[in-house]
């Protein structure tokens, strides 16, 4: 493990958790990287790795403002509060903007393509601006996210900022094809990072996660809009958290060796492989987004050349870096992946524990995913089982939560065998959020 650091910003630290040991004629290296990030900077200090803490840091709150927000009226009420309680969790000096959302998008606060800079007076103006929203009209995401881009982008926010939106939307995306929104979220990807929330449960749970796993952000259900001012607090509260923009966690392979996959696995699962950018000769770098104080962990595995017994390679080295415009890297941490031959049977085959928790982890969200899929599509077996092993991997892994989220879902027999039967009648918030939720991870007992 290596770890720099320097005075007023977060520390980074790279740790490496895999089994180095290969059998004779073994090629496939995994590991655990989890990367940590603490003490973040102070405000108003100076930032040296071009972090986001004190004033660097811009917001797009976007509110959908459809028809359908009017039914019940509860949930145009929930939204406006919500986006006022984000609006009171903005640090002074913040560089922030409000967008209405519907086939079109709107500028609400403060208008004519700028941001407003946090402050007593223009949080209030923010919020009478808020009261004025009214429901009516379609939904086209993808226009919204644009808009959201562009403000973002404008020549008053730092090329430094921590760069965030929070997208609240109740419907589906009915007003642009999934094509449009695609290119939408391609040409938005690390440019800013997003959460996503749907209200109530009339919306595409594949649409909301799309989003958030495009941008790197957060996705949720909340299903009761009462719940929305608490929930957009937490997440204003997170963001103004953030302190350093646009991580990425850099690959380099000797020659003969190639990345197989790279993974997030907690706390969310995420496929990172198909977004990897070339860095130089054998190295790549995958997106990780903005940074706070906080850890996760992802899955790198690595083919490696064949090699005769007792000897060793360096299979990867991993580096967290933080790209410059000319082309540099500024590294923050680093760790190294080894491979060693040895015709020891036990040491060969001995599966590294954290390896082992995050691959069901990544199988336990692909179960849910799969199961859910089959019982829509009225496969009652497919559901049966799919959602039967997710129960097993859930129970195995001591994922609480998960289990409990399944349980809504189905009825089950043996959680230690998977024996489950499905629910006869089952709430459609209960579905969405098992759905949603689907890739929350528990971190490994190390």
């Amino acid at each position: 493990m290596a770890n720099f650091s320097k005075s007023n910003v977060p520390q980074f630290s790279v740790e490496v958790y895999q089994n180095e040991y290969l059998p004779e004629g073994g090629r496939e290296v995994n590991a655990i990287v989890t990367v940590t990030s603490t003490g973040g900077g102070t405000a108003g200090a100076p930032h040296l790795y071009g972090t986001g803490g004190g004033t660097d840091a811009a917001v797009v709150l976007m509110v959908d403002c459809s028809g359908s927000m009017d039914y019940p009226p509860t949930k145009m009420r929930g939204a406006r509060d919500a986006s006022g309680a984000a609006i009171d969790a903005l640090r002074d000096g913040v560089r922030f903007a409000v967008i209405a959302g519907t086939h079109v998008a709107k500028e609400v606060y403060p208008g004519a393509g700028r941001l407003a800079v946090a402050s007593p007076s223009t949080r209030e103006q923010a919020r009478q601006a808020l009261r004025q929203l009214s429901a009516g009209g379609g939904t086209a995401i993808g226009t919204w996210l644009r808009l959201a881009d562009r403000l973002l982008s404008s020549a008053d926010v730092p090329a430094s900022a921590v760069r965030h939106g929070i997208l609240l939307t109740d419907g589906r995306n009915e007003h642009e094809s999934p094509e449009d929104l695609r290119a939408t979220l391609d040409a938005c990807a690390g440019r800013f990072t997003c959460d996503a929330r749907g209200v109530g449960t009339d919306w595409e749970v594949k649409e909301v996660t799309g989003v958030a796993s495009a941008l790197l952000g957060t996705a949720d259900i909340v299903a009761d809009p009462a719940h929305l001012a608490s929930d957009f607090t937490r997440m204003m509260e997170t963001a103004m958290g953030k302190e350093v923009a646009d991580v990425a966690l850099r690959l380099w392979t000797p020659l003969g060796s190639e990345i197989k996959f790279v993974k997030q696995v907690a706390p969310t699962v995420g496929e990172l492989t198909d977004r990897r950018t070339e860095a130089g000769p054998r190295a790549g770098d995958y997106p990780t987004g903005s940074w706070g104080d906080e850890s996760r962990d992802y899955h790198v595995c690595v083919q490696v050349p064949n090699a005769e017994l007792g000897q060793e390679m360096l299979a990867a080295r991993v580096s967290l870096v933080i790209p410059q415009p000319d082309g540099t890297a500024q590294t923050l941490s680093q760790g190294l992946v080894r491979a060693v031959w040895t015709d020891d049977m036990v040491a060969s085959t001995s599966i590294n524990p954290q390896v082992a928790h995050y691959t069901g982890q990544a199988e336990l969200a692909q179960a849910i995913q799969q199961g859910l899929d089959a019982r829509k599509a009225g496969d009652a077996d497919g559901a049966t089982a799919k959602l039967g092993r997710a129960v097993q991997l859930a129970a195995l892994s001591g994922n609480a939560d998960t289990a409990k989220l399944l349980s809504k879902v189905v009825d089950v027999v043996d959680a230690a065998e998977g024996t489950v039967r499905l629910k006869a009648k089952v709430a459609e918030a209960d579905e969405m959020t098992l759905e949603t939720r689907s890739t929350k991870t528990v971190r490994v007992k190390k």
